[in-house]
């Protein structure tokens, strides 16, 4: 059940204004699993496979860039898109970074009594996860657990007539694959500070570790009950010392 109090929030995108710029969705900006080599073309070129050379030079302190990305005038890459002011963007759907190795580091699932809430909090985590470059799915809708209770409308005995209650928790889920844990961690803080008033969240996260950590760590725990033996020999061994020279 979720006890969370619904906060009264108002949103509007009055205020953004949409230039001539390109939409960016989910199918025209994974060129990677594109099968139509037309619709590739010009659109925005997916980001380059973990390990592979960059030469990106965007410094931090110029952030972000002056000039806005023009699709007429050729292809231009997610980063450089990413790194500009584009008013309106948030209002599109996310790019999602392709997968390099499809291992899974975490699962979000969100869960809410109201679609506008869920709807609005899960685009906001998914553009929340493509700015940390954490290659996620689409946000994917799970069965609508319902409940119903029938209960007397009267506290006598002899009930006489039954009111019907009905609930429904809409739930959301999403994925994420081939981030580093302390990038993970730091969407997951982001999202529980910005955390929005009538969605809940449950978060499943995998950490690996190399092998022989298991040993290692059996090591540490022996180096260290035995340094503790040892300074409370020595203690003793101070005491006595103590104690027999007076």
């Amino acid at each position: 059940m979720l006890g969370l109090a619904l906060a009264q929030r108002s949103f509007s995108t009055a205020r953004f204004v949409l230039p001539s710029l390109p939409l960016v969705s989910r199918w025209s900006t994974r060129r990677y699993n594109s099968t139509n080599a037309g619709e590739a073309s010009g659109q925005i070129e997916a980001r380059p496979p973990a390990g592979a050379s960059s030469t990106s030079a965007l410094d931090p302190s110029q952030l972000p860039l002056p000039n806005t990305p023009d699709i007429s005038q050729g292809p231009f890459r997610e980063e450089t898109y990413a790194a500009s002011y584009v008013p309106g963007r948030s209002i599109h759907l996310p790019f999602l970074h392709p997968k390099t190795h499809a291992i899974p580091v975490a699962t979000i699932h969100f869960r809410s009594y109201h679609t506008e809430l869920l709807e609005l909090f899960t685009h906001f985590a998914s553009h929340a996860a493509t700015a940390l470059g954490i290659p996620i799915s689409r946000v994917v809708k799970l069965p609508t657990q319902r409940s119903l209770w029938t209960v007397p409308r009267s506290p006598f005995v002899h009930k006489k007539s039954q009111e019907n209650f009905e609930r429904k928790v809409h739930k959301r889920l999403i994925k994420a694959w081939d981030a580093d844990d302390d990038v993970v961690e730091r969407w997951v803080m982001y999202l529980k500070q910005h955390g929005l008033g009538g969605v809940g969240m449950r978060i499943v996260r995998w950490r690996r570790t190399p092998l022989g950590i298991g040993r290692r760590r059996l090591e540490g725990v022996r180096t260290e009950v035995e340094g503790r033996q040892a300074e409370i020999r020595k203690m003793g061994e101070n005491i006595i010392k103590t104690e027999l020279s007076q």
